[in-house]
């Protein structure tokens, strides 16, 4: 019988596209870097312990299928998790546009889809949760601006109101003459700011507000997964700086920031291409920036030259993951997938050091065997496109005859 679930992660596989689904199935491959992370998950759930993590790779090496797999772990834990990866257009020198990234990409313990929109929308005026909430952004925020916000959300009437005010809540920030005018129209009374709201200072008001709103909801914590990080060094010196002073944010967070757990991931090469290659350490020398500032950068600097390092996986790490890739092609497909996979890493391992492309070669292979009773020839290169043939094994060789 047909396993549509094993289909469906073997098909993930082929593609060579990171998968969620598939991070649940094969997750066991770094025991001791996923047990670290565990433990530091445990400890944001117990004890509210908010930090950071950097995780170092290869391309290839499985940096986005471990945050794949941190994802299933944290939401299982019922953990809200947020998955984003960065690029010009989210390009971490600018928070605010990191947080509607961020929220977009937001999922609940419960749901499949991103976005708690129905939150908001079910919330009452009057109720203690909403008292809450409106306490803690009138006393411990920065700016009290999301006090009048959701206040003026949850009283008014107007449709379009309510649609602008919550796009604000996702990163569409509305303007301080706008939020002005909605409440004065609501309450006939003006907004009382001390601060007014600025999304290149005042951002982290809404990291904070939301960290607090998910645990007064009742999950264990707030989980952010930042992806392709190495991308920073794309941009110019000044560009790169700031990125790091607000990287230093989430590894070092502000006590404000309730139960959150971060991790970055960054290409192999970064502190040697980036750190040591553009001189960061000379450049934040040489910067006109306040103590502070020049502290929180320099904490990041050091975190990546420290990173966790995906190293790549053992001869017999990568056989584990083969033979539970076995498995899923015999369930897919129904058939007799009577192999020897250490004679298939044999073949494979020849195509490529990197372990996305190994699995590519062996799915390819196994197909192959399941269509046509041989394999002929693979056609996966690093790059995940046609490339140079290569012969292998006869499958006679490698099957029993009698098939």
């Amino acid at each position: 019988m047909i396993d549509f679930e094993a289909r469906r992660i073997i098909e993930a596989l082929r593609s060579g596209v990171s998968s969620r689904a598939a991070s649940r199935y094969f997750s066991s491959a770094r025991p001791q870097l996923m047990e670290m992370i565990s433990n530091s998950l445990y400890d944001v759930r117990t004890n509210g312990a908010s930090g950071g993590l950097i995780v170092s790779g290869s391309y290839g090496e499985g940096k986005t299928h471990l945050l794949n797999a941190v994802f299933n772990m944290a939401q299982k834990d019922n953990m809200v998790v947020s998955f984003v990866s960065l690029s010009k257009e989210t390009p971490f020198d600018k928070l605010y546009l990191v947080y509607q990234k961020l929220i977009n990409n937001t999922y609940l313990p419960d749901r499949m889809q991103p976005g708690f929109n129905d939150i908001f929308e079910n919330m009452t005026p009057n109720s203690p949760f909403v008292a809450e909430m409106n306490e803690y952004s009138l006393s411990k925020t920065e700016t009290n601006k999301l006090y009048y916000l959701i206040k003026s959300y949850l009283n008014t009437e107007d449709y379009d109101e309510k649609f602008m005010l919550l796009a604000d809540i996702e990163g569409d920030f509305v303007t301080a003459q706008v939020l002005n005018r909605v409440y004065k129209r609501i309450f006939n009374e003006k907004v009382k700011s001390s601060v007014t709201f600025s999304k290149t200072k005042h951002i982290i008001d809404y990291f904070e507000y939301m960290s607090h709103l998910f645990l007064k909801l009742g999950y264990k914590g707030w989980v952010i997964l930042f992806d392709e990080a190495e991308l920073i060094g794309k941009f110019g010196k000044k560009t790169r700086l700031k990125a790091y002073g607000n990287m230093d944010k989430f590894l070092n967070p502000d006590r404000k920031l309730e139960s959150v757990y971060s991790i970055f991931t960054f290409g192999a090469s970064f502190a040697e291409d980036i750190i040591e290659g553009k001189q960061e350490f000379v450049n934040l020398d040489e910067s006109f920036m306040d103590i502070g500032s020049r502290n929180s950068i320099r904490n990041a600097l050091n975190a990546i030259k420290d990173a966790e390092q995906l190293l790549p996986l053992t001869q017999d790490e990568v056989l584990a993951v083969f033979d539970k890739l076995r498995m899923f092609h015999f369930r897919a497909y129904d058939w007799n997938c009577d192999v020897d996979m250490k004679e298939v890493y044999a073949i494979v391992e020849k195509r490529s050091r990197l372990l996305r492309t190994r699995i590519r070669a062996a799915v390819e292979f196994l197909d192959q065997l399941f269509q046509y009773g041989r394999a002929g020839r693979i056609k996966i290169d690093d790059l995940g496109r046609a490339g140079y043939d290569e012969d292998l094994t006869p499958l006679d060789v490698l099957i029993d005859e009698s098939r």
